[in-house]
């Protein structure tokens, strides 16, 4: 996934956090490791919160969980949203990745409003939870939020995506969605297989593959269009 981000977005402005339990790799300008509980879908939550100890409620960080990658970014649109959105007060969060549901059942995910930035881009806000799992801007505060509210006992990873209904999105976290959408991401797996298009993005990259996974699916899972 970074290797993805270096690529499609050379200057990008992130310092990527990654948590670990025993293995790690040396700090850089760009990476940051952080020891984090982990082993079962239960510690997903507490290595969010640790991620975010030091970091500010209101500072609007990058939400990037790595079982999503970059495949094409308008990357000019996409910093100039995000000079815009951090320095909005009413802005809690904003996904440049309009898919699935925001984009197919508007009338279940979005409320009716247009909201114009300066820049001439019509911004949308979400009703919930939607897609939250796609990477966006978010404030640390969402995320907190967000994750503290998840249950102890959580039995698998996918259960979250259930378990997030029961999460009441408070007022003042107002998430948007653009109207035309800036990017396309893969999933890279799907049912514990590796997808056909996250086998190939890394076959392409050179990087050597663990045994486990040099068998993918042949799904191709994508988010977006360009």
């Amino acid at each position: 996934m970074i290797l993805q981000y270096e690529r499609l977005w050379p200057d990008h402005p992130f310092v990527f956090r990654i948590p670990y339990q025993s293995l790690r790799g040396p700090d850089s300008d760009r990476i940051r490791y952080v020891a984090a509980p982990g082993g079962t879908a239960a510690d997903i939550a507490p290595s969010v919160l640790r991620l975010l100890d030091d970091v500010d409620d209101e500072e609007m960080i990058y939400w990037c969980a790595d079982d999503k990658y970059p495949i094409q970014l308008v990357t000019d649109k996409i910093a100039a949203l995000m000079l815009y959105v951090r320095q909005s007060s009413e802005i809690s969060g904003l996904m440049f990745c309009r898919c699935r549901v925001t984009l197919e059942r508007p009338d279940l995910a979005l409320y009716p409003r247009e909201w114009p930035t300066p820049s001439g881009d019509i911004l949308l806000e979400r009703r919930a939870w939607y897609q939250i799992w796609i990477h966006q801007f978010l404030k640390a505060k969402v995320l907190r939020y967000f994750f503290s509210s998840m249950p102890d006992s959580v039995p698998s990873a996918k259960a979250m995506d259930t378990l997030k209904n029961d999460i009441i999105k408070l007022a003042d976290h107002r998430l948007f969605v653009t109207k035309e959408n800036f990017a396309v991401f893969g999933e890279s797996t799907q049912n514990g297989r590796m997808t056909r298009n996250c086998y190939d993005s890394i076959r392409n990259a050179g990087i050597e593959l663990p045994q486990k996974y040099r068998r993918p699916s042949r799904k191709r899972v994508t988010m977006g269009k360009l």
